[in-house]
């Protein structure tokens, strides 16, 4: 059977399902175009979604023929439709894909959903029993130290965002040299050890009652806003992705640090908010930008106000709350 593996940066068990279906015999196939050829299809077929979805479709697509594809699914906030129903919703959108089935990327949920692949990929329960106990050391969280929190001479800025945006180097990778440029020094969210987000995450108001995707962003932010070193925060949410917007606006509200909503979409490369959190912060090297001829002089910025812009990516006033 041939299945089609949509591997990402963004899992947090990357290995897992490459190795259960080899295991099971299957012929895994991968996309077979690079990352931002897979970016331009998806985008050509749903030129209004978010870019993260257009990746997805990009990478369906470029699996050529398969039996069936495995999405590994993301932690989804609140009101998020595209990662609760990935699979549903691109089957609807677009005619013509094969058999599409979400599979979890937690460790809780692993054993159960693979056993049932299994059974649809070998139908052969002894095989696919082997298989889950040949690949169990692979359903756990691997062990990771928290990143450095400081580097000299920079200002280190919180980067918070949803992993299925910030692990794609195609969709943000220009955003990391960008804060380098600006004397910031950036700890991303999706970099930080898993188990140390979830036990903060624990803290939020009706824990159990939480979106998974609210619970990562709302722990990464209980993890980082209590350090002496983060002097800011940066909000990154996907281009026409109000459910996430409203999920960092939400988290940001607790903050009384600067911080500042980026709304960004694939191949952007300019980000013009980033400029004044940096001189808000006091970044080194930061400077007043000079006014233009006949354009009035700006006024001072007030300590932990970080003043929104027009330009493109912003999505409204940002401050600190």
């Amino acid at each position: 059977m041939r299945v089609g593996l949509l591997e990402s940066r963004a899992a947090r068990l990357p290995t897992y399902w490459s190795a259960y279906l080899k295991e099971l015999g299957a012929e895994v196939v991968t996309p077979t175009l690079t990352e931002a050829e897979c970016l331009a299809l998806g985008r050509e077929s749903l030129p209004g979604e978010p870019p993260q979805v257009q990746l997805v479709l990009g990478r369906i697509l470029a699996l050529g023929r398969v039996d069936l594809v495995l999405l590994p699914q993301w932690p989804a906030v609140s009101g998020d439709a595209w990662s609760e129903a990935l699979p549903e919703l691109l089957a609807r959108r677009i005619s013509g894909l094969p058999a599409l089935l979400g599979v979890p990327d937690r460790p809780d949920l692993m054993e159960g959903a693979a056993a049932e692949v299994g059974m649809r990929v070998s139908q052969n329960a002894g095989r696919v029993r082997l298989a889950l106990e040949k690949v169990r050391p692979l359903a756990s969280d691997a062990r990771a130290e928290m990143p450095p929190l400081s580097r000299a001479s920079r200002e280190t800025v919180a980067v918070l965002g949803p992993r299925a945006l910030l692990a794609e180097d195609v969709l943000t990778g220009a955003l990391r040299p960008a804060l380098d440029e600006l004397g910031l020094y950036p700890v991303f969210s999706h970099e930080l050890p898993v188990l140390d987000v979830l036990s903060r995450a624990g803290r939020i108001e009706q824990p159990e009652r939480a979106a998974p995707g609210d619970l990562e962003l709302f722990g990464a932010l209980s993890l980082l806003s209590g350090k002496a070193a983060v002097r800011g925060f940066v909000f990154v949410v996907p281009a026409r992705d109000g459910s996430a917007a409203a999920a960092a606006r939400k988290v940001a509200a607790r903050l009384h640090k600067p911080f500042v909503l980026l709304t960004v979409d694939a191949g952007q490369t300019e980000f013009p908010e980033l400029g004044a959190l940096r001189e808000a912060l006091g970044a080194p090297g930061a400077r007043p930008r000079a006014a233009a001829p006949g354009e009035p002089t700006p006024a001072a910025v007030p300590e932990g106000h970080v003043p929104g812009s027009d330009g493109p990516g912003s999505d409204g006033p940002v401050g600190d709350a």
